[in-house]
């Protein structure tokens, strides 16, 4: 294990310590206590091993500890989103160097949100309700909803510098830059607002269907979808026993049978359909118009070759935070995530300066 794997290790520890100190359930926050104890076991024994100090591990990254802000913030459901998601990669990465180094794979490489299943389901106090619960945070977006807004602002920025260079390549930065950054700005900005509501309302729509279909089958023969659920938690590994219990409890109460058995018939979250279509326009709205701002900003002021250089040097700064941003679903290195980030974003509005000034003096 290398330094950032270990990082890795002590990061986790201390994020899944924070899932469990701001989980009301009981049981399942003691399953993320568990899982903070696995890290730390991880992280402490490969400490004895190198001859480190103990003492010297044990405390968070800057990424950890962004992480625990925005849980703070937005709720810990997007911290569990982005931590399945670095297990997931580090799981991956390590079967992929087992198979490159010709070494078995064990089956033990796994990723944790297994174990967390295993650990879980090995409760013999879990109820329906517990099991619905933590399959609700399992299937949650999570760190999706943050890594949408980094994108959004990330497509913004990269369009609209490079429409930007490629007007200022064919005008010296003199004429229209301003009007077409602008102008780009509110015709992206618009268009992605446009396509989040068509997205988010026909998948609202799609997905009420199906649940007033699965709600009609729950009224005309609950014993059917009764034992329908009990064998879908038969086949995640649940004894027969306890499943069948957790079906019939589950069936007690009808709106909450109708919600367990969309999420695993159909596998949806009824909590993710209460969103606004509107809202989620909106904040695309605001994301790419974020950064598709910045290119802009100094033609507000100024203009010609001044104005062009200020907004590469603002553009580039602009890059680099979001590629740094992405580190915190990526782990990878802040500086190189966010250089890579910068020199695509400036080869691309190097390859429209060129062509606009090739236009440019073409016209003339």
């Amino acid at each position: 294990m290398n330094n950032k794997n270990l990082q890795t290790e002590i990061d986790s520890s201390f994020l899944y310590q924070r899932l469990a100190d701001h989980e009301k359930d009981e049981t399942i926050a003691d399953v993320f206590r568990q899982m903070s104890l696995i890290e730390k076991g991880h992280a402490e024994a490969f400490a004895r091993k190198e001859n480190i100090s103990i003492s010297d591990l044990m405390h968070p990254s800057w990424r950890a500890k962004s992480l625990d802000t925005i849980g703070k913030i937005f709720g810990y459901d997007y911290v569990l989103g982005v931590l399945m998601d670095t297990e997931k990669s580090i799981s991956s990465a390590v079967i992929s160097l087992k198979e490159k180094n010709k070494v078995p794979v064990t089956g033990t490489e796994t990723n944790h949100v297994k174990i967390l299943r295993a650990i879980l389901e090995g409760e013999k106090k879990v109820t329906g309700t517990q099991l619905s619960k933590f399959e609700k945070k399992h299937r949650s977006v999570g760190g999706n909803a943050i890594r949408a807004a980094v994108l959004g602002g990330n497509d913004g920025l990269v369009s609209n510098f490079s429409l930007i260079m490629g007007i200022a390549g064919a005008t010296e930065g003199q004429q229209g830059v301003l009007l077409a950054g602008l102008a780009g700005l509110l015709a992206g900005a618009l268009s992605m607002s446009l396509g989040e509501w068509i997205s988010v309302k026909s998948s609202q729509e799609l997905y009420e269907n199906q649940m007033q279909i699965e709600m009609d089958e729950l009224e005309t023969n609950p014993e059917g979808e009764e034992k329908e659920l009990a064998l879908i938690y038969i086949a995640k590994g649940i004894p027969s026993d306890q499943a069948h219990q957790m079906a019939a409890d589950i069936m007690k109460d009808t709106s909450k049978a109708h919600e367990v058995l969309v999420r695993e018939e159909l596998g949806i979250n009824a909590e993710e359909l209460k969103g606004s279509a509107v809202e989620a326009a909106t904040f695309s709205f605001i994301l790419f118009a974020i950064g598709a701002v910045l290119p802009v900003i100094p033609f507000m002021f100024t203009s010609g070759m001044k104005a062009i250089i200020i907004s590469v040097c603002m553009s580039a700064a602009g890059l680099f935070l979001i590629g740094a941003a992405i580190t915190l679903f990526t782990g990878r290195n802040v500086w190189l995530s966010g250089f890579r980030q910068v020199a695509f974003g400036l080869a691309a509005a190097a390859i429209t300066f060129a062509i606009g000034r090739l236009i440019g003096v073409s016209i003339s």
